[in-house]
């Protein structure tokens, strides 16, 4: 069985992603995945991280695994976001129409929902006159809702599964 399939665990897969797929990471939080990220991070540090952590690690640098002998991580060949999504895909279902932000993009932080009235003075009007749901970073403060780049992040997700 494929260390890295996530039929293999009990819990949902947790990423520490190297500073070569920062792009990546963004978009992998935007999925709802744990993408821990910090460009900072010698590989020495990421192997250690990662293994304190459980994480898999995700990254560009076909040396890491043997060097650190990594048992979960996955070198992604692609230099495009799109294919590194598809390359990760394989091992790991990409969320679809279910697709509800749930963590910071940011800091990768679960967000909380919050009442439109908390949060009403850092909005558009426009955006509180729709009452969308809102969501809320408890480490930074941003404040997310269902926007049209939603739509657009579902369209990426589908043009990429659509893809062989």
């Amino acid at each position: 069985m494929d260390p890295l399939d996530a039929t293999c665990a009990s819990e949902p897969a947790r990423f520490l992603v190297d500073a070569m797929l920062g792009r990546l990471a963004r978009w992998l939080r935007l999925l709802g995945f744990d993408a821990a990220y910090d460009p900072s991070l010698t590989d020495a540090e990421l192997a250690r991280r990662a293994y304190r952590e459980g994480r898999i690690v995700l990254t560009r640098d076909r040396r890491l695994p043997e060097e650190w002998r990594l048992p979960r991580v996955l070198v992604l060949r692609s230099e495009i976001l799109g294919e590194q999504l598809r390359e990760l895909g394989r091992h790991f279902p990409l969320p679809g129409e279910g697709l509800r932000f749930s963590r910071c993009s940011r800091c990768n932080v679960p967000l909380v929902d919050v009442p439109a009235e908390s949060v009403a003075e850092q909005l558009p009007d426009s955006i509180l006159a729709r009452r969308p749901s809102l969501r809320r970073c408890p480490a930074c403060l941003r404040i997310y809702w269902e926007g049209g780049h939603v739509e657009r992040i579902r369209r990426a997700l589908d043009r990429i599964r659509d893809r062989p």
